[in-house]
């Protein structure tokens, strides 16, 4: 084929041999590498890639219509689907920024003999998976598929920071929880956690099918070799995932304690405040029955009328007072 297409979006392209030596090539090459069966594969990385890039790749490499219109997409779900002789497979990754989860997505493609990896949105570059990968020689000679394990791990391993980083931050919360003072921040903190970790799940809790399916079958494309490395990556996930699902009701618990207590100490305001009302209520209901212009009431002409109804006040109030204090309600 003819390099007239465009190369925007690829990060790399390189052929593996048996041995693990590696050779880049362009990606009009990758067909005449295929065509030779010598036990070499292709790996090719793209970054939110050109749609002409992803059309010559079809080309290259036979991929299906339907898989190509998922990787131009880059709002997929986590999965894994079947064509022919091909997988293509669909993950998010995760990245922490500030305290917030940003998202992006990587699309494989599998085959007997190649890998293409598609990122989008927030993702670290998969140089570091590559040379490691690249430092075992005898792990490459495993195939594509290893290589996938290879990218499949790195990503797991990105989210165990972010559950860290969120439990941290839980941690740091409680003693604002448990605050005698309300503050709205910390609800709205809270709430955001909770809000961030719930979008964490439905990244984690689909791959733990993608991951499975990986592990127990897809023979023609998962030599058994490589089912292993699979399963310890399925694992990691599920640790991830309870783990996300743990802190998901430890900030549930924090919300519910924090509104509670909130609410105990609105409730202790309305019975001081209900204390001290009964305390004037006393004497404004003497007073009122006093403040009427009857003529024939008691004591009106006493002379010790006024001085002896102060005092009655004084010991209705102070038994008001030491009773209220008792009860705790002042």
């Amino acid at each position: 084929m003819t390099s007239t297409r465009t190369s925007a979006g690829v990060v790399n392209c390189v052929a593996y041999s048996r041995d693990g030596s590696r050779r880049d090539l362009p990606l009009e090459a990758i067909s005449d590498v295929l065509a030779v069966d010598d036990g070499s594969f292709v790996w090719v990385g793209l970054y939110e890639p050109a749609e002409a890039v992803l059309d010559q790749l079809q080309e290259e490499f036979g991929l299906h219509d339907l898989a190509v219109e998922d990787a131009h997409n880059a709002h997929q779900r986590p999965k894994i689907e079947a064509y022919g002789s091909s997988l293509f497979i669909a993950v998010h990754t995760a990245q922490a920024v500030d305290e917030r989860i940003v998202f992006g997505e990587t699309h494989a493609f599998l085959g007997a003999r190649y890998l293409v990896t598609v990122r989008h949105g927030a993702s670290l570059s998969y140089a570091s998976v590559r040379a490691r990968a690249e430092r075992e020689p005898e792990l490459l000679a495993m195939g594509p598929a290893h290589a996938l394990y290879a990218v499949m791990d790195f990503i797991v391993d990105n989210y165990q920071p972010i559950v860290a980083q969120f439990r941290s931050s839980l941690e740091s919360l409680e003693h604002d929880v448990f605050a005698d003072d309300y503050r709205r921040e910390t609800i709205v903190r809270l709430y955001e956690l909770k809000r961030e970790l719930a979008r964490l799940q439905l990244a984690v809790a689909p791959m733990q099918d993608v991951l499975g399916q990986l592990a127990r079958s897809h023979d023609g494309m998962v030599p058994n070799e490589v089912r292993p490395y699979f399963r310890d990556v399925h694992d990691h996930v599920l640790r991830v995932n309870d783990a996300s699902d743990t802190l998901r009701e430890m900030l549930t618990a924090a919300l519910t304690v924090n509104l509670s207590l909130v609410t105990l100490a609105q409730g202790e305001v309305v019975k001081r405040l209900a204390g001290w009302a009964a305390l004037l209520a006393a004497p404004t209901l003497v007073a009122s029955w006093y403040g009427m212009n009857f003529r024939h009431m008691p004591e009106l002409e006493g002379r010790y009328a006024y001085p002896v109804l102060i005092g009655v006040v004084a010991a209705i109030c102070l038994g008001l007072y030491r009773y209220l204090r008792k009860v705790r309600w002042l």
